[in-house]
């Protein structure tokens, strides 16, 4: 799921501290006689630019290097080819710009036409945040199909994050068109590759779980250890009830370290695959002008890492990014949460696999109305084989479809999306 749906690497946890050139440091590089690198406002540009600012600092091989003096000198040498704070934020953009963008996606449902109520459906959940829908819109009846223009096939060989990714829009879709008078059902195609809701118009439907889709999101941070209440939990299983789905709670600390060590096998697993690592590069964006631009993947200040141009962002992420850090990242994440859910479809096939998707939209939007966050920990439903033992701590033979962690937690900034026209077919 959503393979991380929402899920993000962090591979610059301490990067932020010292990317971030102080103007102290601009001085000193400037007294120190260190070369002036003209701004070029292209991504190409920017790895050239880092890379002669290792020269500058005095760095000809990355053996050798001190990475706090790589990354102070890269800052300063980015600052001066670009006239200061104005070039990097001609090159990063500013979140002041992004705050404003994610707040227009998640305004009211007004009008409440169609166009407002798909736009509600795409705030769903998504591997990788790649949106992989299209919505077909009919007389009285909206159809969502996948889009496999946007497949994963590295970390989702099978498809099955992106069926669970129609489930997820397929529940936002029921819940914004009951409020505005479109009350209907939403059934699965016959080959199980769609998912289509037929309404009819009425009496507008409020359900708590609607107002939870405009704040739902994936919070990749560490949260604080309380437990949840026995009621909110059971609140949240009566929203998850789903015909052909099953949820397995997890909160006693002893089978929630069997899945965390899971977590941490699998995610060496795919740290280690360099079709994964260039698969989930891809998705990355560095900085609020590239999430703007695009619309769609992994926006790095969602996750809680440094905003940076994107060639400096790759760059870093190419010889920053390592095993051991992540997996001790993940780890203090799952020890701070207050549970974990894992989803059973009865079936491994599309159809259950977008029943599957319904289902964990609403843990997430139930979780959101009681004030908690959630954050997708799928490495051991991604890497194969994982699965059966993932499976076994809950006493499950079947194959595990997706991992969630939940607790309470911090707001982050929300995720991009694509507009609304641009993912609809008449």
């Amino acid at each position: 799921m959503p393979t991380q749906h929402c899920r993000s690497r962090d591979p610059w946890s301490r990067f932020a501290r010292h990317i971030l050139p102080r103007p102290r440091d601009c001085f000193e590089s400037r007294q120190r006689g260190h070369a002036s690198l003209e701004w070029h406002d292209h991504d190409q540009d920017q790895g050239a630019i880092f890379r002669s600012a290792l020269t500058v600092c005095g760095h000809s091989s990355r053996g050798d290097m001190d990475r706090r003096t790589m990354l102070i000198g890269a800052g300063a040498a980015f600052v001066t080819a670009g006239s200061g704070m104005i070039g990097w934020h001609a090159a990063a953009g500013s979140m002041a710009d992004y705050d404003r963008y994610a707040a227009r996606l998640r305004g009211s449902l007004a009008p409440p036409d169609l166009q407002a109520i798909v736009r509600y459906a795409t705030l769903a959940a998504s591997g990788h945040n790649t949106q992989p829908w299209r919505f077909r819109l009919d007389r009285e009846a909206i159809e969502i199909r996948p889009d496999f223009g946007r497949r994963t096939p590295v970390v989702d060989p099978d498809d099955h994050h992106l069926y669970v990714s129609l489930g997820c829009a397929a529940a936002n879709l029921a819940l914004a068109a009951a409020a505005t008078g479109r009350s209907g059902e939403l059934s699965i195609a016959a080959d199980g590759r769609a998912v289509r809701y037929d309404y009819a118009s009425g009496v507008p439907r409020w359900d708590a779980l609607f107002d939870a889709i405009p704040k739902r999101q994936c919070t990749r941070a560490e949260y604080d250890g309380r437990a949840v209440p026995a009621a909110d939990l059971a609140e949240i299983e009566r929203a998850v009830a789903t015909p052909g789905v099953s949820l397995a709670l997890i909160t006693d600390r002893a089978r929630m370290n069997r899945v965390r060590d899971l977590v941490l096998a699998g995610n060496e697993d795919q740290m280690r695959d360099p079709a994964f690592m260039r698969e989930l590069v891809q998705w990355i964006r560095f900085n609020p002008r590239s999430a703007m631009a695009t619309g769609d993947g992994l926006f790095s200040a969602a996750s809680g890492n440094p905003v940076l141009p994107s060639g400096l962002g790759r760059f870093a992420f190419d010889r920053l990014f390592n095993v051991g850090q992540e997996n001790r990242k993940y780890a203090r994440q799952i020890d701070s949460s207050a549970g974990i859910a894992i989803f059973f479809g009865e079936r491994a096939d599309p159809g259950h696999w977008i029943r599957i998707g319904q289902a964990c939209q609403r843990f997430a939007l139930a979780a959101t109305h009681l004030g908690l966050k959630i954050a997708f920990i799928n490495q051991p439903v991604e890497v194969n084989r994982l699965r059966a033992d993932l499976a076994a701590v809950v006493g499950e033979t079947r194959r595990p479809d997706l991992v969630m962690r939940f607790g309470y937690g911090p707001a982050l900034p929300l995720s991009p999306r694509r507009p609304a026209a641009s993912v609809m077919q008449p």
